[in-house]
This record gives C-alpha cells, structure tokens and sequence, in this order.
C-alpha cells in the first residue's frame, strides 16, 4: 500500500468515527455472534438489544470450538458481568443520586444510604467489580464490591447539586493520586509496547530523550494501588528502573532482598 492509499483510507475511517460508525470484521461478527450465547450475555444486554444483535448477525457463522479448545483443571468462574453494573451505569451516566443497601467485612448491613455514584472499577487481581462512591451522609470517598450491594435505585440530583458533588469527589481523587516515573533501560527500548501493556490499566505519559535515547513512564495511581504497581516493575524485571517515588524505591529494595535471601548460601 503506497503513501496516497494509507492517507486516503485514514481520512475514511476518521469520518467514520466521526459520524458514530464503528468497522468490524467477520471474524469480530463470529466472536460476538458466539459470546452472545453465553449464559450472562442475556443479563448483560437488554432484551430489545440482545434481539437487535441477534437479528444483525443472523447470516454470521459462529466461532466453532468443538473439538479445538479443551477446558480442565480450571478454578471456579466467576462472572465478569454483575446484575448491578446496567442500573449504576444509567445512574452515572443519567447524572443521579443512588439509594444502596450493602454490607461490609464484618458482617453489619446499612440500607438505604444516599450517594453519589463516580465510577465502576474491575479489579484483574480480584476479578471483582467495585463502586466507587460518595457516601453524602458520612462525607467520605467509598469504594464497595457489587457483591455487598444488595439494592441499588435511582434518585433525582439537581444539576446544580450534582456539579458541587462531582467537584468534591474529583479533588478527592486528585488529592489521593501519586506518580512514579519508570525509566525504560536503553537495551530493552525495542520491547517499549510490551512494557507499556504492562502498565496499561494506569494513565500514563510517555516521554522520549533524544540525547540520552531513553523512555520515561510517568504512571499515576492510587494510594491503594502502589503494591500493585510495584509487582507490574518486578514483572518486567531488569527492563525497567524506579527513578524517583522513595517509598516505592524502598519496597523494592526490600522484596528483592528477601528474595535473594531465600536463595543465600546457609
């Protein structure tokens, strides 16, 4: 494909994107038209756009896997999709208060408290979904499994409400965010895509120095997310260095040196 033919097909596929237009594959088709068997994909999708989906990929072969992949030796499944993420999606997305009933660790149950949905997180570590929200009453940022929430409806917010809460829920956020620069060793510059999808569950911002032909990954996370960040760094391994964060340099030194004492002469 020449210069004039990749400049031609960009401009087509930004206008698409533009107007809402979104390209598959038939292959894509299949993998949907198979994923839409799946026990959960009915309380995934509203009736009407699981029948619409269907009717779309009608004609579409599914995926055949018979035969092909064997499933042993698995743990328990647990549902990626929870009964809950439709309703607190619209609630977010619709600009509303919610009324939850959940529990906690210890066993003790609340009911009917109001808050302020923010965001629907998915933990891969966990493989649980969370809530994270504003408790109105208590004035405190929360973060609740959707396995504890027992009920959750949908109140009116007036939009003037919903902007000072919104406001104050950010500045939380902002106030428990932390960085760390991670410096990608010059030898391992060529494996730059495969340490990024290593960070990609975190923001993040590349930079590139010219005279010193060095990477620099500047990750932010949350408080509760630096041990998490730190075994994404011990995964890559001899890749990657910590350069700046003096707790995290600490946490490392430390694991590593109880790592290699377990491995010490006696």
């Amino acid at each position: 494909m020449n210069p004039f033919e990749k400049i031609f097909n960009y401009q087509i596929l930004s206008r698409l994107e533009d107007s809402g237009t979104f390209m598959v594959t038939a292959h894509e088709r299949s993998w949907l038209k198979t994923m839409l068997r799946h026990p959960a994909a009915s309380e995934a999708f509203a009736p009407g756009t699981l029948a619409r989906l269907a009717a779309m990929l009608e004609h579409d072969p599914a995926l055949q896997t018979d035969g092909l992949l064997l499933h042993k030796a698995a743990s328990k499944e647990k549902q990626v999709y929870h009964a809950l993420l439709r309703p607190l999606r619209q609630a977010i997305t619709g600009r509303s208060l919610v009324t939850l009933s959940y529990g906690i660790k210890n066993g003790r149950s609340y009911s009917e408290q109001t808050a302020f949905p923010y965001k629907l997180e998915y933990s891969m570590v966990k493989r649980e979904w969370y809530l994270l929200w504003y408790h109105l009453r208590h004035r405190a940022l929360m973060s609740t499994k959707l396995q504890k929430i027992a009920e959750a409806r949908q109140a009116p917010c007036p939009e003037e409400t919903y902007a000072k809460l919104l406001a104050t829920v950010q500045s939380l956020m902002e106030n428990r965010k932390r960085t760390a620069d991670v410096i990608v060793v010059r030898q391992y510059n060529a494996e730059l895509s495969r340490i990024l999808y290593a960070f990609s569950c975190f923001e993040k911002e590349v930079r590139y120095d010219a005279e010193r032909n060095e990477y620099t990954i500047r990750v932010s996370f949350q408080n509760d997310e630096c041990e998490y960040l730190l075994s994404k760094a011990r995964f890559l391994g001899k890749r990657v260095r910590l350069a700046r964060g003096g707790h995290m340099q600490r946490r490392m030194l430390e694991s590593a040196t109880k790592a290699l004492a377990r491995y010490g002469e006696t």
